[in-house]
């Protein structure tokens, strides 16, 4: 099964080079000291005793921390925090702190986003769970130090976050709740303590009335000094939807201060690159005439995009061929953005509707072109009985330049028949700085 599963890899990712405008953007790449990303390992993820399957099929959001080099994954399958050594590629430990685990519905479940901040020796990990909880945890010890509750929806979870090192605020989103809101939670940042909000409008929470598909990624950005937040959707139908937007958030005032539009994207991950440059996720896929691409029986071609937003400007440039996004990654070691494109479009359905091929996308951050698609995978849909796991999630350890995307239960990858990590690489390129 190993040889099977690397000699299909090395097929796909053939077939890939072969495109004539994905080798030259990769060859002038590698004139720059880059080079062609491939799986040089997996790391097995083990069952927990609360996980019935003892397999991990169902996860969220993941960080690296490059001081430490530690990766850290939200794993609802397991209702854990996974946290792998990202230098050696070993899992270190699992971190259970009540959460939620996968219910059945991503919208009641958790964990779900992870951030890390402080210096090593003195870190806390900020997680997000159902029921509009925010947990604080003491890496050095693996305890809860707190948690406080963001008032949503009963039962409905707090999805992603960012971490404001400059004012020790952290900032969940209630991605479920309609409308979607944010909230800005002080945190002690040498005791991880955090501060119950008083969850009311315009002093600690951020309501987006427009978004009319829920509401995505939030990250600081320290050039801005202010939250930036992708909104798939505003003014919509509720999921396909041409206009989205990336909003402004001043962690001061609790207000959006600034909108920046962008359309046919559905924008989800977000992060920040060099220049004044952000990568939007493009989570859905438009076809040519402008409407979201139904599939092999749509007339139109579909036109895969990722989204590359001027947040001085408000410029959009298009960085065509992937799509159907969620987290996106940039990695300053090596220069490049990664996507976890779970639904860029296939030739060969996988039980999906529209048909997918999930890759990894590679995108060089200074030229903005394309390098890769790196094969990945999904589990086909529908599946009976464990939950269907997509390969959404993506993050990059800038010392030895290893992308860590994590993938359900599966027999194609090696040492992944109960979930794993993949870690891609591009050969010489994976040297600790």
């Amino acid at each position: 099964m190993k040889n099977h599963a690397a000699k299909m890899l090395c097929l796909l990712l053939a077939g890939l080079m072969g495109l004539p405008w994905v080798g030259a953007a990769l060859a002038d790449d590698e004139a720059r000291g880059g080079g062609t990303v491939r799986l040089v390992s997996t790391i097995p993820v083990t069952g927990t005793p609360t996980n019935a399957s003892g397999k991990m099929f169902v996860f969220d959001i993941s960080w690296v921390d490059a001081a430490t080099q530690r990766y850290y994954l939200a794993d609802r399958s397991n209702a854990a925090i996974d946290i792998v050594d990202a230098k050696k590629d070993v899992l270190i430990t699992q971190i259970q702190a009540g959460f939620a685990g996968f219910t059945g519905s991503n919208d009641t479940s958790g964990p779900n986003g992870v951030v890390v901040f402080g210096r090593p020796g003195n870190q806390f990990l900020i997680a997000t769970d159902a029921n509009s909880r925010v947990v604080s945890i003491n890496l050095q010890t693996g305890t809860v130090v707190n948690e406080v509750s963001t008032g949503g929806t009963p039962g409905l979870r707090a999805d992603e976050l960012a971490y404001d090192p400059e004012d020790s605020i952290v900032m969940p989103v209630n991605n479920a709740d309609t409308p979607p809101f944010a909230t800005l939670i002080k945190v002690n940042p040498q005791t991880g303590m955090l501060t119950q909000p008083a969850n009311v409008e315009g002093v600690d929470r951020v309501t987006f009335t427009d978004a009319t598909n829920g509401a995505e990624q939030p990250q600081w950005d320290p050039r801005l000094h202010r939250f930036l937040i992708s909104i798939p959707e505003v003014n919509g139908p509720g999921g396909t939807g041409p206009d989205g937007a990336v909003k402004v958030i001043n962690p001061h005032t609790a207000t959006v201060e600034k909108m920046f539009a962008v359309h046919f994207c559905q924008p989800a991950g977000l992060t920040l690159g060099p220049r004044n440059d952000v990568l939007l996720g493009c989570s859905v896929i438009f076809n040519t005439a402008g409407t979201a691409w139904t599939g092999l029986t749509d007339p139109n071609t579909a036109a895969p995009i990722q989204a590359i937003l001027d947040v001085k400007s408000g410029h959009v440039e298009a960085v065509a061929g992937v799509g159907g996004s969620d987290e996106v990654w940039f990695n300053p070691g090596d220069g490049r953005y990664y996507t976890a494109s779970r639904a860029n479009p296939g030739a060969v359905p996988n039980g999906s509707n529209p048909p997918t091929d999930p890759v990894l996308g590679v995108i060089d951050a200074d030229s903005l072109r394309l390098l890769q698609l790196v094969p990945t995978f999904n589990t086909p849909n529908p599946t009976s009985p464990p939950p269907r796991g997509t390969a959404h999630s993506v993050a990059a350890n800038p010392r030895n330049n290893q992308v860590f995307v994590p993938l359900p239960a599966n027999n194609v990858f090696p040492n992944c028949l109960t979930g794993c990590i993949a870690v891609y690489a591009a050969p010489g390129g994976n040297d600790d700085k």
